[in-house]
């Protein structure tokens, strides 16, 4: 990841509906390319992952936040998907567009495009669930706590997508 900003104002968001909520860049490096020379499919998985963090970075968030008692709150992946509509290459610049589409109770589903100038190169989407993690216990699903939910929000986009 080269940059991001958030874009979580409300008057920007009235202002303009069809920017993305957060974008950042990603330079395809040569270890990301298969023998054809284009990014292996499975490389926009972890570039996914990657604007995930940057993303909760924007907001002053980590996608692991220690709690007090020892446990771990985390956002597990539910579901990822991604379809591929052009190549992308060795020393490309990706812009990436993340937009979060839905906020459930305990769940996020996000929306994450990958753009070569006007390309549309690949088009993702993660859903994470808000899960407590204790050593020695089982994964368990819970509500968004107030730090993450007062910070997170549905895109103003949520609706075209």
């Amino acid at each position: 990841m080269i940059s991001g900003r958030n874009r979580e104002s409300p008057q920007q968001r009235s202002v303009d509906e069809m920017t993305p909520q957060f974008t950042t860049t990603h330079r395809v490096e040569f270890c990301d390319t298969d023998m054809a020379g284009i990014v292996h499919f499975a490389n926009f998985y972890r570039y996914m992952e990657q604007a995930e963090h940057a993303f909760f970075r924007s907001l002053g968030l980590k996608t692991m936040h220690d709690n007090d008692d020892g446990s771990v709150t985390g956002w597990p992946r539910v579901s990822a998907s991604c379809s591929f509509k052009a190549p992308a290459v060795f020393n490309d610049i990706l812009d990436v567009h993340l937009d979060v589409m839905r906020k459930g109770v305990k769940s996020l589903t996000m929306k994450i495009e990958f753009w070569r100038d006007d390309t549309l190169i690949a088009r993702g989407q993660l859903k994470t669930a808000c899960c407590l993690i204790r050593h020695g216990e089982p994964i368990r699903s819970i509500e968004i706590p107030s730090f993450y939910d007062d910070a997170i929000h549905e895109s103003p986009r949520a609706d075209d997508m």
